[in-house]
């Protein structure tokens, strides 16, 4: 039944997709250059709409099916839990890490506030972290694999 209710979401959202893909090729693009800088995006917004459409019950499903299969496999969950625990504590050693900078960086609205410093200096040692676990995984699989063949 849910198979027969998704073949028919996919089709009916296909055909609207192709719909206004038509639409959007007939119009061409100086045109529609054209009424994106008068503030009309009207051409363009209901293809935007249903890729919006579309990202939303992909990211549902996917969401749907990964709980379904951790709570039905204690051993996968377990596992999982493991690894959410190790970045959760990647972030925070990060941030507690990070200092403030006492440099001014302007943005847009003013300018940047210690706060502000500390979680972008937090997320670069989070990423220089993580990319140094990652190569260091995956050196130590590759030598194992040497090893035991």
């Amino acid at each position: 039944m849910l198979h027969k209710i998704l073949k028919i979401v996919a089709l009916v959202l296909s055909v609207a997709g192709i719909i206004f893909l038509g639409r959007i090729i007939a119009e061409g693009d100086d045109e529609i250059k054209a009424a994106a800088l008068a503030g009309d995006t009207s051409i363009v917004e209901p293809m935007a709409i249903i890729a919006y459409i579309i990202l939303g019950l992909v990211l549902l499903f996917v969401v749907v099916f990964v709980l379904k299969n951790l709570f039905t496999n204690t051993s996968g969950l377990k596992n999982t839990l493991i690894g959410v625990g190790a970045f959760v504590a990647v972030l925070i050693i990060s941030y507690v890490t990070a200092g403030g900078d006492t440099m001014k960086y302007k943005l847009q609205d003013g300018i940047a506030t210690d706060g502000q410093s500390q979680m972008v200096g937090a997320g670069l040692t989070a990423f220089y972290i993580l990319i140094i676990v990652a190569a260091l995984t995956m050196i130590f699989s590759g030598v194992k694999k040497v090893i035991s063949k």
